[in-house]
């Protein structure tokens, strides 16, 4: 069943709230984070644990992706290179393995019990592009980014980095980046961008969960991770600042984490570091 998961962590942790899962292709756990985030907000609940797992490696799922003509060609000689993200040189996606959960919680919770807060959850926003199963859409994504901007009071100016989708796809990532660019307009020229899925491949229903962890450990630790072996940008592609090595001793304010999935959902979760 879809929720087993769910109904093993609840009986093993003793979780008696609202215990349910999201299947939403590649935004089913930005879309569990945000609405656990909705309802944390709404004064439902005081904390609330949430995140994502996928274990696609079975020979059916590994084929029907090939089907697609999605997955990038091996190179047995440099394997850990075949995922490039907004690269000239990319194939496609690596199918990746994972599983990862955040604590949610009010502040004044996390500060009763002695939590380390990392970061704080300020927006989420969500949308459909409505107009293909699989090919994404601009106007769908600008949609989810401006409603979280929105729903986080922020403004374009105050984003310090964003954790794209980058699905290393030749129609996605362009689109992702023209996305960006019309959010951001002449600020996209120095937003920092970058799609760790080139270093953990892609875990589906679970990228959403470790993108955002990643997005917020950024914010904590004032570092901006790369895309990796990103040699030659794709000229489509260009237009932000693309993160090719790490940074570190960065001012980040706020942070996007993006999620984009086939079937046409989108769900942008935003982070702001702590003073």
């Amino acid at each position: 069943m879809s929720n087993a998961a769910n109904a093993q962590i609840s009986v093993q942790l003793g979780l008696g709230g609202i215990s349910t899962n999201h299947s939403v292709a590649c935004a089913s756990a930005a879309i569990a984070i945000g609405e656990a985030f909705r309802r944390l907000r709404s004064g439902k609940a005081p904390v609330m644990l949430t995140g994502g797992s996928e274990m696609p490696q079975a020979y059916g799922v590994v084929r029907a992706w090939e089907a697609l003509r999605v997955m990038a060609d091996c190179d047995e000689h440099n394997s850990s290179h075949a995922c490039r993200p907004f690269s000239i040189e990319r194939s496609g996606l690596a199918l990746g393995e994972g599983g990862s959960a955040l604590v949610l919680e009010d502040w004044e919770h996390a500060i009763a019990r002695g939590a380390r807060i990392h970061c704080e959850m300020v927006g989420y926003g969500t949308s459909c592009d409505h107009s293909h199963i699989v090919r994404p859409d601009m106007v769908g994504q600008v949609r989810a980014l401006n409603a979280a901007l929105v729903d986080a009071g922020l403004a374009p100016d105050e984003i310090d980095y964003v954790n794209a989708h980058g699905t290393e796809t030749t129609e996605g990532d362009p689109i992702e980046i023209m996305a960006l660019k019309s959010v951001f307009g002449e600020r996209a020229l120095r937003l920092p961008v970058s799609a760790t899925k080139s270093m953990h491949g892609h875990q589906l229903g679970a990228a959403g969960a470790i993108e955002a962890i990643v997005t917020v450990l950024a914010l904590r630790e004032k570092a901006i991770p790369p895309t990796a072996y990103l040699d030659n940008i794709d000229p489509l592609s260009r237009g932000v600042d693309h993160v090719t090595t790490g940074r570190g001793g960065q001012r980040l304010r706020a942070a996007l984490s993006n999620s984009f999935a086939f079937g046409g959902s989108n769900a942008v979760l935003a982070f702001r570091a702590i003073a």
